[in-house]
């Protein structure tokens, strides 16, 4: 998903060339993907950026590697429905994943593009996709809340419930902060440990999760108050999947590193891990041939 606005980094922040090579940080989310077996890519962008993206990527990735660039945009919808008023934002990440209905048929990961997830939680998505071949059969690949902020401002968070390695519900929390040896939402005033587990939006999926979206986009679309501002979030999604019995979502744990890059003052931080793991042999450089 590259479709957000960067309004806290202060540009396109999914373009921004961290890499030693000036690669974008979502080339190496590709890179790792394709180590461990995926062999289509699917990115969600704005519309302006969908040309762009795909002259930029299709001549980098492998010859057996399907590429597809589609536009998330607010005249996708269901059929049968209308919106004729204004939003600043696109639907959400729910309506994101929507957007790739016409493309995909088989199982599938969500990640975001500008986070940096490590390249174990690509082997573990695969290893769960390939031994759980049902379709009510998702996962959540997961990481520590208290390793997932920011020294520099707020960040949004899905906080999880589990029972064993079951996941039992995600709370989505919008102003996550540190404060000393707690984590504190000031936006609901709730207080957590930091040891929770949190969901960086790196969903294993099945094509049965587009219906869902759907219908639940639809009644969305009906609260006046809700099509304002509010959005549809993919940990929502499959709660409600998990509340209605339609899908078992497991924990993954990622066994990796996570950074993201949600401030300007988090690239620093991007672009000089991103060196020493090229540095250590774990990327080419080059990232491509």
């Amino acid at each position: 998903m590259a479709a957000g606005s960067g309004s806290r980094y202060g540009k396109l922040k999914q373009f921004d060339d961290l890499g030693p090579n000036g690669e974008f940080l979502m080339e190496f989310a590709m890179f790792d993907a394709i180590k461990y077996g995926f062999e289509h890519i699917v990115v969600i962008t704005k519309k302006e950026n969908v040309s762009f993206l795909r002259e930029h990527l299709e001549p980098r990735l492998p010859k057996n590697i399907k590429l597809d660039v589609l536009a998330q945009e607010l005249s996708d919808l269901p059929d049968g429905v209308s919106f004729t008023g204004e939003r600043p934002k696109p639907w959400g990440t729910a309506h994101a994943v929507w957007t790739a209905r016409k493309v995909i048929d088989g199982p599938f990961c969500v990640i975001n593009a500008d986070d940096f997830y490590g390249s174990s939680a690509y082997r573990n998505a695969a290893t769960f996709i390939n031994e759980h071949p049902s379709d009510d059969q998702y996962a959540l690949v997961g990481y520590t809340l208290k390793d997932t902020l920011s020294e520099h401002g707020t960040v949004s968070r899905g906080v999880c419930m589990t029972q064993g390695d079951d996941l039992v519900s995600v709370d989505e929390r919008l102003k996550l902060e540190q404060q000393g040896d707690r984590v504190v939402d000031l936006d609901s005033g709730l207080e957590y440990t930091g040891d929770e587990l949190a969901s960086m939006n790196f969903w294993v999926c099945r094509p049965s999760i587009f219906e869902v979206i759907e219908t639940e986009f639809r009644e969305f679309l009906e609260d006046e108050n809700m099509i304002k501002t509010s959005e549809l979030y993919i940990p929502k999604t499959i709660q409600k999947m998990l509340q209605d019995g339609a899908a078992a979502v497991k924990v993954v744990p990622a066994n990796d590193e996570w950074f993201g890059v949600t401030y300007s003052s988090d690239r620093e931080i991007a672009v000089e891990s991103l060196r020493q793991k090229t540095e250590a042999g774990h990327y080419s450089a080059p990232l491509w041939p």
